[in-house]
């Protein structure tokens, strides 16, 4: 007998089949006239589209203000301001690190998110309370969601010493990171060198990947990428460093794009992106055709830097195909694998997507196929992680 069986449904391929889940598990995907299985429970789907968990390649749960009466934002507009203001505001909120990420969480999973790679700042300041914080929110909702934890040095890695920081980032992959992180080498340290030989070498004895927040405009950009590239190459780690953001890329020449584009794919350096209005866009598709793995997430979801956000990733794949100019169907498509399947491989997520044998995590919506979804951003119905309904018509299931 099988646990459950879903009929009356929609797969983004077009075809109509049933799904058979048993133990958290697509036990079959069964073609129309195929012998019904005997199932303990049956759900009519109404007919909706079904698809993969999202995936949200990058966010700061521990930044968040969400589960709080609205909080007015109070930096001012530039970075180093939102850093001084988190160092301030962050310890005085009435609410603990790990309720306000959990608030954040159930808010993902209710939008269809089965995925999350976030960054937890590990400051001389905060020390690794945050990444505490998150890790505890991370085990109260391990039945919902995954959580891939990078260990964000925020304020900097040698301008604060170097080495206690280092120290911290080492402690926090110890203590249950699973990434190392870094930002700006050049703009933020000052020592693009300093920074990239602590973090790699953080990263080799502790065998993890890395994320590097890059926000560095134009040619100065575009070295720490070069940079980062060759560290990669060098420590035999492709597949395995992400740049965040990477606004260089949409600030320099086509012909230097190009260029950065092959040597990206050529050291396995992928880029997630989160299609920033106030920055320059990287040349997304240009990047997917030579080869670059790219993936989104939302990064500041109602928060210390930002009061915008809902958590909805199919929402966030809408914005950045609005601002790359993405109309024609298959570029839609592509977009989706990027809040999908490209993020999933991006995050190392094992039997990832509707597959007879994989883990059975998807949602449904009422939209007609995969650029309907992206381009409409349809309320989400049913969202099912490990073959268990967790949200239901935008709200989450305790």
């Amino acid at each position: 007998m099988t646990d459950l069986l879903l009929t009356n449904l929609r797969l983004a391929d077009g075809s109509t089949p049933r799904i058979a889940i048993t133990a958290g598990r697509i036990a079959a995907i069964l073609p129309p006239g195929a012998p019904e299985p005997e199932a303990a429970e049956t759900r009519d789907l109404g007919g909706h589209l079904v698809l993969p968990g999202l995936v949200d390649g990058h966010m700061h749960l521990d930044k968040t203000l969400f589960g709080l009466p609205w909080h007015p934002h109070s930096a001012k507009p530039f970075r180093q301001s939102r850093i001084d203001t988190d160092q301030s505001l962050l310890p005085s909120l009435p609410a603990s690190t790990a309720d306000r990420a959990g608030h954040l969480i159930r808010r993902c999973v209710a939008h269809g998110t089965a995925h999350i790679r976030t960054h937890a700042d590990i400051t001389p300041g905060f020390g690794l309370t945050a990444l505490h914080g998150v890790l505890a929110a991370k085990q109260a909702h391990a039945a919902a969601v995954t959580i891939q934890i990078v260990a964000f040095p925020q304020a900097g890695v040698m301008r604060q010493g170097g080495a206690p920081v280092l120290d911290l980032l080492e402690a926090a992959i110890g203590e249950g990171a699973d990434l190392v992180g870094g930002i700006d080498p050049c703009e933020v340290d000052r020592n693009p060198a300093g920074q990239l030989d602590g973090l790699f070498a953080i990263a080799r004895r502790r065998g993890v990947g890395i994320d590097i927040h890059l926000h560095e405009p134009g040619e100065l950009g575009l070295f720490s990428l070069q940079e980062i590239c060759a560290r990669t190459k060098a420590e035999g780690m492709q597949g395995q460093v992400t740049i965040s953001h990477g606004f260089c890329l949409g600030g320099i020449a086509e012909s230097k794009q190009q260029a950065a584009a092959a040597l990206m794919a050529e050291s396995g350096v992928a880029l997630v992106t989160h299609g920033a209005g106030g920055a320059t866009l990287p040349p997304l598709m240009l990047l997917r055709r030579a080869g670059v793995r790219v993936f989104c997430g939302n990064d500041d979801i109602r928060d210390t830097w930002s009061p915008y956000g809902n958590a909805d990733m199919l929402e966030r794949a809408s914005v950045i195909g609005w601002r790359e100019d993405v109309r024609t169907d298959p570029l839609l498509e592509a977009i989706f694998a990027m809040i999908s399947s490209e993020g999933a491989a991006a995050l190392g997520i094992a039997d990832y997507g509707i597959a007879e044998g994989h883990p059975a995590n998807f949602f449904t919506l009422p939209a007609e196929n995969v650029p309907e979804a992206v381009g409409g951003h349809p309320p989400r119905g049913l969202v099912f992680h490990a073959g268990a309904c967790v949200a239901r018509d935008g709200a989450w299931l305790t």
